[in-house]
Protein backbone atom coordinates (compact mmCIF):
# COMPACT_ATOMS: atom_id res chain seq x y z
CA UNK A 1 0.00 0.00 0.00
CA UNK A 2 1.39 3.39 -1.03
CA UNK A 3 1.70 5.90 1.79
CA UNK A 4 -0.04 9.13 0.84
CA UNK A 5 2.19 12.18 0.56
CA UNK A 6 1.16 15.13 2.74
CA UNK A 7 1.22 18.79 1.65
CA UNK A 8 0.32 21.93 3.54
CA UNK A 9 -1.72 23.14 0.55
CA UNK A 10 -2.98 21.23 -2.47
CA UNK A 11 -4.37 23.15 -5.44
CA UNK A 12 -6.49 21.25 -7.95
CA UNK A 13 -6.04 22.86 -11.37
CA UNK A 14 -3.17 24.58 -13.17
CA UNK A 15 -5.22 27.11 -15.10
CA UNK A 16 -5.38 30.83 -14.49
CA UNK A 17 -7.00 30.50 -11.06
CA UNK A 18 -4.72 27.73 -9.79
CA UNK A 19 -1.39 29.24 -10.85
CA UNK A 20 -2.37 32.72 -9.62
CA UNK A 21 -3.50 31.38 -6.23
CA UNK A 22 -0.38 29.29 -5.77
CA UNK A 23 1.81 32.29 -6.58
CA UNK A 24 -0.14 34.53 -4.20
CA UNK A 25 0.16 32.00 -1.37
CA UNK A 26 3.89 31.42 -1.90
CA UNK A 27 4.65 35.14 -2.06
CA UNK A 28 3.17 35.43 1.43
CA UNK A 29 4.26 32.11 2.92
CA UNK A 30 7.18 30.60 1.01
CA UNK A 31 7.78 28.02 3.76
CA UNK A 32 4.56 26.13 2.96
CA UNK A 33 4.61 22.97 0.87
CA UNK A 34 2.26 23.66 -2.04
CA UNK A 35 1.30 21.08 -4.66
CA UNK A 36 -0.55 21.80 -7.90
CA UNK A 37 -2.42 18.86 -9.43
CA UNK A 38 -2.70 19.37 -13.19
CA UNK A 39 -2.54 16.76 -15.98
CA UNK A 40 -2.05 19.10 -18.97
CA UNK A 41 1.29 19.95 -20.60
CA UNK A 42 0.07 23.28 -21.98
CA UNK A 43 -1.33 26.40 -20.31
CA UNK A 44 -3.65 28.57 -22.40
CA UNK A 45 -4.57 32.25 -22.28
CA UNK A 46 -8.17 31.53 -23.14
CA UNK A 47 -9.39 35.17 -23.33
CA UNK A 48 -7.20 35.47 -26.42
CA UNK A 49 -9.13 32.92 -28.46
CA UNK A 50 -11.81 35.46 -29.44
CA UNK A 51 -9.00 37.51 -30.98
CA UNK A 52 -7.59 34.42 -32.73
CA UNK A 53 -11.03 33.89 -34.29
CA UNK A 54 -10.85 37.44 -35.64
CA UNK A 55 -7.32 37.21 -37.04
CA UNK A 56 -5.92 39.62 -34.43
CA UNK A 57 -3.85 37.11 -32.41
CA UNK A 58 -2.05 34.00 -33.60
CA UNK A 59 -3.09 30.86 -31.78
CA UNK A 60 0.44 30.03 -30.62
CA UNK A 61 0.66 33.39 -28.80
CA UNK A 62 -2.08 32.17 -26.44
CA UNK A 63 -0.21 29.08 -25.21
CA UNK A 64 2.87 28.29 -23.13
CA UNK A 65 4.21 25.12 -21.61
CA UNK A 66 2.73 24.30 -18.22
CA UNK A 67 6.23 23.91 -16.82
CA UNK A 68 7.06 27.52 -17.74
CA UNK A 69 4.16 29.00 -15.74
CA UNK A 70 4.41 26.79 -12.64
CA UNK A 71 5.68 28.69 -9.58
CA UNK A 72 9.21 27.45 -8.92
CA UNK A 73 8.47 26.76 -5.25
CA UNK A 74 5.39 24.64 -6.02
CA UNK A 75 5.33 20.90 -6.59
CA UNK A 76 3.67 20.03 -9.89
CA UNK A 77 1.87 16.70 -9.78
CA UNK A 78 1.14 15.81 -13.39
CA UNK A 79 -2.06 13.83 -12.91
CA UNK A 80 -5.82 14.24 -12.87
CA UNK A 81 -8.06 13.87 -9.84
CA UNK A 82 -10.22 10.78 -9.77
CA UNK A 83 -11.82 11.21 -6.35
CA UNK A 84 -12.03 14.11 -3.92
CA UNK A 85 -12.32 12.91 -0.31
CA UNK A 86 -12.52 16.07 1.80
CA UNK A 87 -13.72 14.18 4.88
CA UNK A 88 -10.26 12.58 5.04
CA UNK A 89 -8.34 15.53 3.54
CA UNK A 90 -7.33 13.27 0.66
CA UNK A 91 -7.30 13.02 -3.13
CA UNK A 92 -7.09 9.91 -5.28
CA UNK A 93 -5.18 10.64 -8.49
CA UNK A 94 -5.18 9.14 -11.97
CA UNK A 95 -1.57 7.98 -11.60
CA UNK A 96 -2.62 5.60 -8.83
CA UNK A 97 -1.31 7.67 -5.93
CA UNK A 98 -3.09 9.32 -3.05
CA UNK A 99 -2.14 12.64 -1.51
CA UNK A 100 -3.35 14.39 1.62
CA UNK A 101 -3.45 18.03 2.58
CA UNK A 102 -3.85 20.49 5.38
CA UNK A 103 -5.84 22.85 3.18
CA UNK A 104 -7.31 22.45 -0.28
CA UNK A 105 -8.00 24.89 -3.13
CA UNK A 106 -10.28 23.61 -5.89
CA UNK A 107 -10.11 25.36 -9.28
CA UNK A 108 -10.13 22.86 -12.17
CA UNK A 109 -12.23 25.08 -14.43
CA UNK A 110 -15.40 23.84 -16.05
CA UNK A 111 -16.23 21.20 -18.64
CA UNK A 112 -17.10 22.14 -22.21
CA UNK A 113 -19.90 19.70 -22.92
CA UNK A 114 -19.48 19.31 -26.69
CA UNK A 115 -21.65 16.19 -26.62
CA UNK A 116 -24.52 18.26 -25.19
CA UNK A 117 -25.53 19.22 -28.75
CA UNK A 118 -26.36 16.32 -31.05
CA UNK A 119 -23.91 16.16 -33.95
CA UNK A 120 -21.61 18.92 -32.67
CA UNK A 121 -18.56 16.81 -31.87
CA UNK A 122 -18.54 15.22 -35.32
CA UNK A 123 -19.17 18.52 -37.10
CA UNK A 124 -16.73 20.76 -35.25
CA UNK A 125 -13.79 22.06 -37.24
CA UNK A 126 -15.02 21.45 -40.78
CA UNK A 127 -17.88 22.04 -43.20
CA UNK A 128 -18.61 25.47 -41.75
CA UNK A 129 -18.90 24.59 -38.03
CA UNK A 130 -16.49 26.31 -35.65
CA UNK A 131 -16.00 27.61 -32.11
CA UNK A 132 -13.70 30.13 -30.45
CA UNK A 133 -14.05 28.05 -27.28
CA UNK A 134 -11.48 25.60 -28.65
CA UNK A 135 -7.78 26.30 -29.25
CA UNK A 136 -7.92 23.97 -32.25
CA UNK A 137 -10.87 25.58 -34.00
CA UNK A 138 -10.49 29.30 -33.21
CA UNK A 139 -8.22 29.72 -36.29
CA UNK A 140 -10.90 28.00 -38.38
CA UNK A 141 -13.34 30.74 -37.34
CA UNK A 142 -11.12 33.34 -38.99
CA UNK A 143 -10.73 31.15 -42.08
CA UNK A 144 -14.51 30.88 -42.43
CA UNK A 145 -15.02 34.61 -41.88
CA UNK A 146 -12.52 35.53 -44.58
CA UNK A 147 -13.97 33.09 -47.09
CA UNK A 148 -17.65 33.89 -46.57
CA UNK A 149 -18.81 36.43 -49.17
CA UNK A 150 -22.52 35.63 -49.08
CA UNK A 151 -24.89 33.26 -47.31
CA UNK A 152 -26.14 32.70 -43.78
CA UNK A 153 -24.05 32.91 -40.60
CA UNK A 154 -25.35 31.68 -37.24
CA UNK A 155 -23.85 32.40 -33.81
CA UNK A 156 -25.16 30.53 -30.76
CA UNK A 157 -25.14 30.83 -26.98
CA UNK A 158 -26.24 28.00 -24.65
CA UNK A 159 -27.99 28.22 -21.27
CA UNK A 160 -26.06 29.91 -18.46
CA UNK A 161 -23.74 29.61 -16.69
CA UNK A 162 -20.89 29.66 -19.19
CA UNK A 163 -17.38 31.05 -19.15
CA UNK A 164 -17.15 34.57 -20.56
CA UNK A 165 -20.83 35.10 -21.34
CA UNK A 166 -19.96 37.81 -23.86
CA UNK A 167 -17.75 35.59 -26.03
CA UNK A 168 -20.54 34.15 -28.24
CA UNK A 169 -21.60 37.63 -29.33
CA UNK A 170 -18.00 38.87 -29.57
CA UNK A 171 -17.56 36.30 -32.35
CA UNK A 172 -20.56 37.80 -34.13
CA UNK A 173 -19.38 41.40 -33.81
CA UNK A 174 -15.82 40.77 -35.02
CA UNK A 175 -16.99 38.59 -37.89
CA UNK A 176 -19.62 41.14 -38.94
CA UNK A 177 -17.09 43.96 -38.68
CA UNK A 178 -14.85 42.15 -41.17
CA UNK A 179 -17.76 41.64 -43.57
CA UNK A 180 -18.73 45.29 -43.12
CA UNK A 181 -15.22 46.48 -43.97
CA UNK A 182 -15.06 44.13 -46.96
CA UNK A 183 -18.35 45.48 -48.32
CA UNK A 184 -20.10 42.09 -48.33
CA UNK A 185 -22.25 42.40 -45.21
CA UNK A 186 -25.45 43.07 -47.20
CA UNK A 187 -25.06 39.65 -48.79
CA UNK A 188 -24.71 37.84 -45.45
CA UNK A 189 -27.71 36.97 -43.27
CA UNK A 190 -26.36 37.25 -39.69
CA UNK A 191 -28.26 35.58 -36.84
CA UNK A 192 -27.65 35.34 -33.08
CA UNK A 193 -29.48 32.50 -31.32
CA UNK A 194 -29.18 32.74 -27.53
CA UNK A 195 -30.80 30.71 -24.76
CA UNK A 196 -30.94 33.83 -22.59
CA UNK A 197 -33.94 36.22 -22.36
CA UNK A 198 -31.75 39.23 -23.20
CA UNK A 199 -28.63 40.18 -25.11
CA UNK A 200 -26.49 40.71 -21.99
CA UNK A 201 -27.09 40.12 -18.30
CA UNK A 202 -26.26 43.66 -17.14
CA UNK A 203 -28.76 46.12 -18.60
CA UNK A 204 -26.35 49.07 -18.40
CA UNK A 205 -24.37 47.77 -21.39
CA UNK A 206 -27.25 46.60 -23.59
CA UNK A 207 -27.94 49.89 -25.44
CA UNK A 208 -24.36 50.11 -26.73
CA UNK A 209 -24.46 46.48 -27.85
CA UNK A 210 -27.85 46.85 -29.54
CA UNK A 211 -26.45 49.64 -31.69
CA UNK A 212 -24.00 47.12 -33.15
CA UNK A 213 -26.69 44.46 -33.59
CA UNK A 214 -28.53 47.09 -35.63
CA UNK A 215 -25.40 48.28 -37.46
CA UNK A 216 -24.69 44.73 -38.62
CA UNK A 217 -28.39 44.05 -39.28
CA UNK A 218 -28.18 40.88 -37.19
CA UNK A 219 -31.39 39.01 -36.38
CA UNK A 220 -31.70 38.41 -32.63
CA UNK A 221 -33.40 35.16 -31.56
CA UNK A 222 -33.86 35.14 -27.77
CA UNK A 223 -34.55 31.97 -25.77
CA UNK A 224 -33.50 29.65 -28.58
CA UNK A 225 -31.22 26.76 -27.56
CA UNK A 226 -29.15 24.81 -30.08
CA UNK A 227 -30.02 21.10 -29.81
CA UNK A 228 -28.79 19.46 -33.03
CA UNK A 229 -26.49 19.97 -36.01
CA UNK A 230 -26.87 18.15 -39.30
CA UNK A 231 -23.52 19.02 -40.83
CA UNK A 232 -24.17 17.16 -44.09
CA UNK A 233 -27.32 19.18 -44.79
CA UNK A 234 -25.94 22.28 -43.00
CA UNK A 235 -29.02 22.61 -40.80
CA UNK A 236 -29.04 23.68 -37.13
CA UNK A 237 -32.01 22.87 -34.92
CA UNK A 238 -33.04 25.03 -31.97
CA UNK A 239 -35.65 24.66 -29.23
CA UNK A 240 -37.53 27.88 -28.50
CA UNK A 241 -39.22 29.09 -25.31
CA UNK A 242 -42.44 27.24 -26.18
CA UNK A 243 -40.55 23.98 -26.66
CA UNK A 244 -40.96 24.03 -30.42
CA UNK A 245 -38.11 22.95 -32.71
CA UNK A 246 -36.90 25.55 -35.18
CA UNK A 247 -34.56 24.70 -38.06
CA UNK A 248 -32.17 27.08 -39.77
CA UNK A 249 -29.81 26.52 -42.67
CA UNK A 250 -26.30 27.91 -42.40
CA UNK A 251 -23.12 28.48 -44.36
CA UNK A 252 -21.14 29.31 -41.22
CA UNK A 253 -22.07 28.20 -37.69
CA UNK A 254 -20.17 29.47 -34.63
CA UNK A 255 -21.11 27.41 -31.57
CA UNK A 256 -20.61 28.09 -27.89
CA UNK A 257 -21.02 24.65 -26.28
CA UNK A 258 -23.09 23.91 -23.17
CA UNK A 259 -20.97 23.91 -20.02
CA UNK A 260 -20.98 22.19 -16.64
CA UNK A 261 -18.71 21.31 -13.74
CA UNK A 262 -16.15 18.49 -14.26
CA UNK A 263 -17.42 14.99 -13.45
CA UNK A 264 -15.18 14.48 -10.40
CA UNK A 265 -16.49 17.74 -8.93
CA UNK A 266 -20.16 16.92 -9.55
CA UNK A 267 -19.67 13.55 -7.87
CA UNK A 268 -17.89 15.00 -4.83
CA UNK A 269 -19.17 16.15 -1.41
CA UNK A 270 -18.07 19.68 -2.35
CA UNK A 271 -20.78 20.15 -4.99
CA UNK A 272 -24.20 21.74 -4.71
CA UNK A 273 -27.28 20.31 -6.41
CA UNK A 274 -26.22 21.84 -9.75
CA UNK A 275 -22.75 20.30 -9.56
CA UNK A 276 -20.73 23.45 -8.81
CA UNK A 277 -18.43 23.77 -5.79
CA UNK A 278 -20.64 25.18 -3.05
CA UNK A 279 -18.87 28.22 -1.58
CA UNK A 280 -19.61 31.32 0.44
CA UNK A 281 -19.75 33.91 -2.33
CA UNK A 282 -17.73 36.46 -0.35
CA UNK A 283 -15.01 34.40 1.38
CA UNK A 284 -14.93 31.64 -1.30
CA UNK A 285 -14.66 29.07 1.49
CA UNK A 286 -16.52 25.79 1.13
CA UNK A 287 -19.88 25.76 2.88
CA UNK A 288 -19.24 22.21 4.04
CA UNK A 289 -15.50 21.86 4.77
CA UNK A 290 -13.71 24.68 6.57
CA UNK A 291 -10.26 23.85 5.18
CA UNK A 292 -11.39 23.98 1.53
CA UNK A 293 -11.66 27.01 -0.80
CA UNK A 294 -12.59 27.28 -4.43
CA UNK A 295 -12.42 29.86 -7.21
CA UNK A 296 -12.56 30.29 -10.97
CA UNK A 297 -15.15 28.83 -13.31
CA UNK A 298 -16.10 25.90 -11.04
CA UNK A 299 -17.69 27.82 -8.15
CA UNK A 300 -21.36 28.23 -7.35
CA UNK A 301 -21.14 32.00 -6.76
CA UNK A 302 -23.29 34.10 -9.15
CA UNK A 303 -20.41 36.03 -10.69
CA UNK A 304 -19.29 36.19 -14.31
CA UNK A 305 -16.94 33.30 -15.10
CA UNK A 306 -14.02 35.26 -16.55
CA UNK A 307 -10.24 35.43 -16.18
CA UNK A 308 -10.71 38.86 -14.61
CA UNK A 309 -12.88 37.26 -11.93
CA UNK A 310 -10.19 34.67 -11.19
CA UNK A 311 -7.62 37.44 -10.98
CA UNK A 312 -9.70 39.18 -8.31
CA UNK A 313 -10.51 35.93 -6.48
CA UNK A 314 -6.97 34.52 -6.21
CA UNK A 315 -5.63 36.94 -3.57
CA UNK A 316 -8.88 36.60 -1.58
CA UNK A 317 -8.47 32.82 -1.44
CA UNK A 318 -4.75 33.09 -0.68
CA UNK A 319 -5.20 35.50 2.23
CA UNK A 320 -8.24 33.71 3.66
CA UNK A 321 -6.47 30.36 3.53
CA UNK A 322 -3.49 31.81 5.36
CA UNK A 323 -5.79 33.46 7.91
CA UNK A 324 -7.32 30.04 8.54
CA UNK A 325 -3.77 28.74 9.06
CA UNK A 326 -3.27 31.34 11.78
CA UNK A 327 -1.06 33.84 9.99
CA UNK A 328 -3.63 36.61 10.56
CA UNK A 329 -7.15 37.16 11.87
CA UNK A 330 -8.27 39.08 8.82
CA UNK A 331 -10.80 37.71 6.36
CA UNK A 332 -11.09 39.23 2.89
CA UNK A 333 -14.23 39.42 0.78
CA UNK A 334 -14.76 39.00 -2.96
CA UNK A 335 -17.34 41.44 -4.37
CA UNK A 336 -18.23 39.42 -7.47
CA UNK A 337 -16.01 41.47 -9.78
CA UNK A 338 -15.81 40.31 -13.36
CA UNK A 339 -14.85 41.99 -16.59
CA UNK A 340 -16.06 41.32 -20.09
CA UNK A 341 -14.35 43.37 -22.82
CA UNK A 342 -17.00 43.17 -25.55
CA UNK A 343 -15.18 43.50 -28.86
CA UNK A 344 -17.88 45.22 -30.90
CA UNK A 345 -15.57 45.98 -33.83
CA UNK A 346 -11.89 45.71 -34.65
CA UNK A 347 -10.33 48.58 -32.69
CA UNK A 348 -13.23 49.27 -30.28
CA UNK A 349 -14.54 47.60 -27.13
CA UNK A 350 -17.47 48.09 -24.79
CA UNK A 351 -15.78 47.40 -21.44
CA UNK A 352 -18.27 45.77 -19.08
CA UNK A 353 -17.09 45.61 -15.45
CA UNK A 354 -19.53 44.56 -12.76
CA UNK A 355 -20.00 42.58 -9.57
CA UNK A 356 -22.73 40.73 -7.73
CA UNK A 357 -26.23 41.79 -8.66
CA UNK A 358 -24.97 43.61 -11.74
CA UNK A 359 -23.42 46.39 -9.65
CA UNK A 360 -21.12 48.46 -11.84
CA UNK A 361 -17.47 48.22 -10.73
CA UNK A 362 -15.46 50.30 -13.23
CA UNK A 363 -11.67 50.29 -12.92
CA UNK A 364 -11.28 53.60 -14.73
CA UNK A 365 -12.89 57.05 -14.44
CA UNK A 366 -15.64 57.77 -16.99
CA UNK A 367 -13.56 60.37 -18.77
CA UNK A 368 -10.99 57.68 -19.56
CA UNK A 369 -13.19 54.65 -20.32
CA UNK A 370 -16.98 54.81 -20.13
CA UNK A 371 -18.49 51.34 -20.37
CA UNK A 372 -21.64 52.72 -21.99
CA UNK A 373 -19.70 53.54 -25.15
CA UNK A 374 -17.25 51.67 -27.41
CA UNK A 375 -13.68 52.69 -26.65
CA UNK A 376 -10.37 52.59 -28.53
CA UNK A 377 -8.50 52.67 -25.23
CA UNK A 378 -10.42 49.60 -24.02
CA UNK A 379 -9.33 47.83 -27.23
CA UNK A 380 -5.69 48.62 -26.49
CA UNK A 381 -6.22 47.29 -22.98
CA UNK A 382 -7.62 44.01 -24.32
CA UNK A 383 -5.20 43.59 -27.22
CA UNK A 384 -1.97 44.69 -25.58
CA UNK A 385 -2.09 45.31 -21.82
CA UNK A 386 -4.18 42.40 -20.54
CA UNK A 387 -2.16 39.57 -22.15
CA UNK A 388 1.03 41.06 -20.71
CA UNK A 389 -0.58 41.44 -17.27
CA UNK A 390 -1.81 37.86 -17.43
CA UNK A 391 1.59 36.28 -18.07
CA UNK A 392 3.73 38.70 -16.05
CA UNK A 393 1.53 39.80 -13.16
CA UNK A 394 -1.45 37.52 -12.48
CA UNK A 395 0.39 34.21 -12.87
CA UNK A 396 3.34 35.56 -10.86
CA UNK A 397 1.26 36.58 -7.85
CA UNK A 398 1.62 40.29 -8.53
CA UNK A 399 -1.75 41.60 -7.40
CA UNK A 400 -1.79 44.95 -9.17
CA UNK A 401 -5.22 46.58 -8.78
CA UNK A 402 -6.64 43.45 -7.10
CA UNK A 403 -4.77 43.27 -3.78
CA UNK A 404 -7.59 42.67 -1.29
CA UNK A 405 -8.60 45.22 1.28
CA UNK A 406 -8.57 43.81 4.79
CA UNK A 407 -11.86 43.32 6.61
CA UNK A 408 -11.77 42.42 10.25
Amino acid sequence: MTVAKQYDVVIVGGGAAGIATASSILRRASHLSVAIVEPADTHYYQPGWTMVGAGVFSSHSTSRTMASVMPKAANWIKAAVNILDPSNNALELSNGTNITYGRLVVCPGLKLNWSGVEGLEAALGHNGVTSNYSYKTAPYTWELVQNLKSGKALFTQPPMPIKCAGAPQKALYLSADHWFRQGVIRDIDINFFTSTPGLFGVAHYVPALMKYIEKYDAALHLQHTLTKIDSAAKIATFRNQEGELVESEYDMLHVCPPQCAPDFIRQSPLANSDGWVDVDQETLQSKHFENVWSLGDVISAPNAKTAAAARAQAPVVATNLLAHAGSSNRVNHYNGYGSCPLTVERGKIVLAEFGYGGKLLPSFPKWLIDGQYPSVLAWLLKAQALPWLYWNAMLKGREWLVKPEHNS
